[in-house]
């Protein structure tokens, strides 16, 4: 194991941000900490398990092809320097509400996304499209129990059922980015080892990324350590572009810590006794830290929906819920 692990850490592109064992801890503690508010279908140990393998997806699909991996890598990672800046020109807690915007500031730099990476419209474009989600299910639930035809109410469940498979999908892969967020290395420009420019406490030039997300996660990390460790539910009443924000350089934050901590040797595992406390509790704690924002982000997402329009012409998912409308059209699709 050691020596794949070092084989992939001397690739280029090949940090990951957590193993699967990390994201897949991620996604199930976020899943089995979900508030009663949450529809019954999503608290479930079903719910938890699919989630859960769901965040590995988008590490599982790289090597597609070189189209798909050029456009997608990029988007797991964002590479701020020490005072904060994304492209010396970007605060990490601060980016404009659109890529476009972030790729015109990081051009008019001399980088871009593609170098410098996009992981904060990652998290923010998966959080916008588990709202819309949530208000489609929102319509279907509503809309079937309001339903007086046969066929309609029949189709609602339906459709119902597919939006429940597809919030999974869509679950998976906020997980994941949110996942990649908690992780420090995939939030600073001293992504695998410290790196060129100055360096006055001598920290690694080592390749620790991959030893410490994957190997080591799998050695110390277990999911009750990881729920026991996540915070309460906590909403900023912030809007989402801000609270990411927040999330992204509360982990860069983390990021002399943990060189501190490899420098003193707190990564080390020994079977025999198991690892450092030290180097247990860090790691640990952020992937509660990926945990507990997931978990927040998707009660906020579902609050969300229930000020959301779906369908075509557009209608008002709260019209639906009190049976004012019905949505069969709208949801069908009037082309």
């Amino acid at each position: 194991m050691a020596a794949a692990a070092a084989a992939l850490a001397a690739a280029p592109g090949a940090a990951l941000a957590w193993g699967s064992t990390g994201h897949r801890l991620i996604g199930r503690a976020a899943i089995e900490s979900l508030p009663p508010e949450l529809p019954p279908f999503l608290r479930t140990e079903a719910a938890a398990t699919a989630v859960g393998e769901a965040s590995r997806e988008p590490d599982r699909s790289r090597g597609a092809g070189k189209a798909h991996d050029a456009d997608r890598d990029p988007g797991h990672y964002v590479n701020a320097d020490d005072e904060g800046k994304i492209g010396g020109v970007v605060p990490i807690d601060a980016a404009p509400p659109t890529r476009e915007a972030y790729e015109t500031a990081l051009r008019a730099a001399g980088t871009s996304s593609w170098k410098a990476g996009y992981l904060p419209y990652s998290i923010l474009e998966d959080w916008q499209q588990l709202a819309k989600d949530f208000a489609y299910w929102r319509a279907d639930d509503a809309a079937a129990a309001h339903a007086t035809d046969a066929d309609r109410r029949a189709w609602f469940i339906a459709d119902r059922a597919a939006r429940e498979a597809q919030i999974i999908v869509d679950l998976g892969a906020l997980s994941h980015f949110v996942g990649d967020g908690s992780m420090p290395l995939h939030v600073s420009a001293h992504f695998n080892g410290w790196g060129p420019g100055p360096n006055p406490r001598g920290f690694t030039q080592e390749k620790v990324h991959i030893l410490w997300e994957g190997p080591y996660v799998r050695q110390v990390a277990t999911e009750g350590s990881v729920r026991a460790a996540m915070a309460p539910f906590e909403d900023c009443g912030c809007p989402i572009e801000r609270r990411v924000g927040t999330y992204l350089a509360a982990d860069l934050a983390a990021v002399i810590p943990f060189y501190e901590l490899q420098k003193a040797g707190a990564f080390r595992f020994e079977s025999a006794n198991g690892g450092d406390p030290r180097g247990v509790a860090f790691t640990v704690g952020r992937l509660a830290a990926g945990a507990a924002e997931l978990r927040d982000e998707i009660v906020l997402a579902w609050r969300a929906s229930a000020h959301g329009k779906v369908g075509w012409p557009e209608v008002d998912v709260a019209d639906i819920e009190a049976g004012n409308v019905d949505p069969f059209e709208n949801l069908l699709g009037a082309d």
